[in-house]
């Protein structure tokens, strides 16, 4: 504990001395000091990153450096309520087995086959990241791992890392993959569709090539599965559906039909926003919201309980105690200062400065949760946007930057994370950070690299006025 807090008073203070160096105001030094202690906070005291967060906000308050009115103002409340919205739709999901079910309908159509059942698991998780998000996926996809191998002898570590991986991949193909994806949309303006047509097709060529490596860096594992296999799961999968009664049978349908409905809705709210006259991204949250009015309806008397347990709400407060004290870095005005160092880095070359955001917002995510790292870029985009620079390539490229490289290690990403400790609590093994690093480094940075590739090709199709 005492290293713990050795390293956490080094890292408030180098970072503060670093941010000298941009001949910064003391008022504008002071931003930087509260923002690190709730940064490294959650760092070096994950457990108490609320703690943190909740010391940084009075500090500023007391300050003077953040007033109440800019506190409400960068609490991203929009971000906030739609996350709240999404949780209690994926939560009633998840209490009707919908998920279970798709999964148990998945393995039916594999077969004993190894190499088979692994890419179609690996392409699930994906696709369930997408559609969902990124914590829910790999919540049930590790969970229907596990039940694969409870009669086999294998540790489960190398299995669940390849769902790790595409997971995080999927998760930044959609808005409502990754809380990511959520911030980008709000604060840039770009809508559901606008990531079907930039990010999807490069998520689509990442993952075919993440589950390349995959498939060859885990050949051996691989084929240690096929015995497992033989003969039992499938049967058994089919065997927990014929014996679904009508109640569960029914939940199911109007789990499928309610999910159905959301994502289409969530795809073509622009359109809709569009028919009624709204302001962008409007119906991106009203649509979320009527989809948890609805699961309310549905759950009855179990509705507060729902809202109750299946809301992270401790994640949710940190996220405004983020956000606020972020905004704090642009109300004072250190984030107009790092833009122009960033974009006189880049020469004033929009490709370098892709490159740029996509490599650094991926070295802070390999550090640290990736919304931490995206929560720290998206004002440095903002302001970008003021020197007359077209952003639109800088906020794809922080996108893929934070998701893809939160393989690199295993704090990169909350789905690593949350896929770890499940393994541990169920005394099946254990994710070590240096037995972590050589596979993600494998997958993670091949695959921005990739990414990174292509979003310079596209370069010439992109608005040309967009952010101005």
């Amino acid at each position: 504990m005492k290293r713990d807090w050795f390293w956490y008073i080094i890292g408030v203070a180098v970072t503060t001395i670093l941010a000298s160096w941009l001949q910064l105001t003391t008022q504008q030094l002071l931003s930087v000091a509260g923002f690190s202690t709730i940064l490294f906070g959650a760092i070096i005291f994950w457990k108490y990153r609320l703690a943190f967060a909740f010391f940084g906000i009075s500090g500023l308050l007391a300050t003077g450096l953040l007033d109440i009115e800019h506190l409400i103002e960068f609490a991203g409340l929009d971000i906030i309520i739609f996350l709240i919205a999404m949780m209690t739709i994926v939560g009633f999901l998840e209490e009707k087995h919908f998920f279970e079910h798709l999964v148990d309908r998945m393995l039916l159509l594999t077969g004993p086959h190894a190499v088979r059942i692994m890419v179609v698991m690996m392409v699930a998780a994906a696709c369930f990241a997408a559609l969902i998000d990124e914590v829910t996926s790999i919540l049930f996809m590790t969970a229907a791992m596990l039940n694969l191998l409870e009669k086999g002898k294998l540790n489960p570590v190398p299995y669940v890392m390849m769902l790790i991986f595409t997971t995080n991949i999927g998760s930044s193909a959609t808005v409502v993959g990754n809380p990511v994806g959520v911030v980008i949309a709000m604060r840039s303006g770009l809508t559901f569709m606008d990531f079907l047509r930039w990010a999807a097709p490069i998520s689509l060529v990442v993952l075919v090539v993440a589950i390349g490596i995959c498939l060859k860096m885990f050949a051996r594992e691989i084929a240690a599965l096929k015995p497992v296999l033989e003969g039992r799961h499938g049967e058994q999968a089919l065997k927990r559906m014929d014996q679904d009664d009508p109640i569960k049978r029914r939940d199911i349908a109007v789990s499928m039909w309610l999910f159905i409905a959301v994502v289409v809705c969530l795809v073509f709210h622009a359109h809709i926003e569009h028919l009624l006259g709204l302001h962008k991204n409007t119906m991106l949250l009203g649509i979320a919201l009527i989809g948890a009015g609805f699961v309310l309806a549905f759950s009855g008397e179990k509705a507060q309980e729902l809202v109750e347990k299946r809301v992270d709400w401790w994640t949710l407060a940190f996220f405004l105690m983020l956000f606020s004290s972020v905004g704090t870095l642009k109300l004072t005005g250190v984030t107009g200062v790092l833009a122009q160092k960033l974009i006189a880095l880049a020469g004033g070359s929009e490709p370098v400065l892709m490159t740029i955001f996509a490599w650094s917002s991926g070295a802070l995510t390999a550090v640290m949760d990736n919304v931490l790292a995206v929560a720290t870029f998206v004002p440095i985009i903002t302001d970008a946007a003021s020197t007359g620079i077209n952003t639109f390539g800088l906020w794809w490229s922080t996108l893929f930057g934070s998701t893809l490289m939160g393989n690199l290690t295993l704090i990169g990403s909350t789905a690593n994370i949350v896929a770890a400790g499940l393994i541990e609590r169920r005394k099946l093994g254990t994710m070590s950070f240096g037995g972590w690093l050589k596979y993600g480094f494998a997958v993670g940075i091949p695959t921005l690299l990739i990414a990174n590739l292509l979003l310079l090709a596209q370069r010439p199709l992109f608005p040309a006025t967009f952010g101005h």
